[in-house]
């Protein structure tokens, strides 16, 4: 199977490429972003046939060139991140509306029935005191929400329509992610373990008792390659959105898992500074989902936050070793 990952260039797209690398039903692997991606270190071991590709996904002509008829499925991870959506109106219209219909509706004139598997958010909803299930009606408090949502719409149409074969999954908020912060209003998540596992100062931007749904990178990766893998019947007849697992936690729970893994002392680089900016944002975004249609279509439920910061620590290492985003 040829695949080609968009956005391969970040931390989820570097991470889902070293799986796939080793996926024996993938034949070929085509990795674009907007700046040239890294090979992952497991295609030296790996005998799927890769290359890595600049690429602007807002040119018509590029993306005729790179989404053939020949692909047996794409993931679409490529985007602006949610506070650089909120800060940048035009620029999130251009990279997660009009990027992403031009590449759907390539693929649905050049490779119709195509499996397309698209992450979406739990941006989508506005803030909920209740459980969010697939049917929750989606109210956004952000831009980066309301242009993810868009396309989840659009992506379902041409699904429903049998243009492509759609699986869109709505990501909790991925942590431990290694590197350098993102644009995403939610990066403080990471970067209260990151940092201070490397000794270094961080901030945390929301009280301790804010709540975020969350889920560690392997049980993403690993339900982004299950998601490629369900019969398209599976699916309700009307929907293929689909809420991932996850946990809910606090983020004075996930400093709680911080201290448990590296003690005290590592837990006191965090200071607690209040951001009006990101508390909105973030404040809008509900925190419990009902995940039983993702369990009974096989995906993987998360661990603990213990858990993922040990897998977070065996991955990418303690901050001497991080790796490269």
């Amino acid at each position: 199977m040829e695949i080609i990952v968009t956005g391969a260039a970040g931390f989820v797209g570097q991470a889902l490429a070293a799986a796939l690398l080793s996926d024996p039903q993938v034949s070929s692997l085509t990795l674009t972003d907007v700046v040239e991606p890294s090979l992952p270190r497991q295609h030296e071991a790996s005998s799927v046939a890769t290359r890595c590709i600049k690429a602007d996904l807002t040119s018509k002509e590029t993306c005729q060139s790179l989404f053939t008829p020949s692909l047996g499925a794409v993931y679409l991870l490529h985007g602006l991140m949610s506070g650089a959506s909120e800060a940048n109106l035009d620029l999130g219209l251009k990279v997660n509306i009009d990027s992403m219909r031009l590449v759907l509706d390539v693929l649905r004139s050049v490779n119709p029935g195509v499996k397309v598997v698209f992450p979406s958010s739990c941006a989508v909803f506005g803030p909920s005191d209740g459980v969010v299930t697939e049917t929750t009606m989606p109210l956004p408090g952000s831009s980066y929400g309301a242009q993810k949502h868009i396309t989840e719409v659009l992506l379902n149409d041409y699904s429903r329509k049998g243009l492509l074969d759609g699986r869109i999954l709505r990501l909790p908020t991925i942590i431990v992610r290694p590197g350098t912060p993102t644009g995403a209003a939610s990066s403080f998540c990471s970067g209260i373990i990151r940092e201070p596992l490397k000794g270094e100062r961080s901030v945390l931007p929301v009280a301790p008792d804010f709540e975020i749904w969350v889920c560690s990178t392997r049980t993403l990766i690993k339900n982004l390659i299950h998601a490629r893998e369900i019969d398209a019947e599976k699916f309700p007849s009307n929907s293929r959105i689909v809420n991932l697992p996850g946990m809910t936690v606090t983020s004075g729970q996930m400093l709680e898992a911080l201290k448990d893994v590296a003690g005290e002392e590592t837990v006191r680089l965090v200071e607690e500074r209040r951001d009006p900016v990101i508390e909105k944002l973030v404040y809008s975004w509900p925190a419990r989902f009902d995940t039983s249609l993702a369990e009974r279509l096989g995906f993987s439920p998360d661990g603990t936050l213990k858990q993922t910061l040990d897998e977070y620590i065996e991955d990418y290492g303690d901050g001497s070793k991080l790796q490269r985003d």
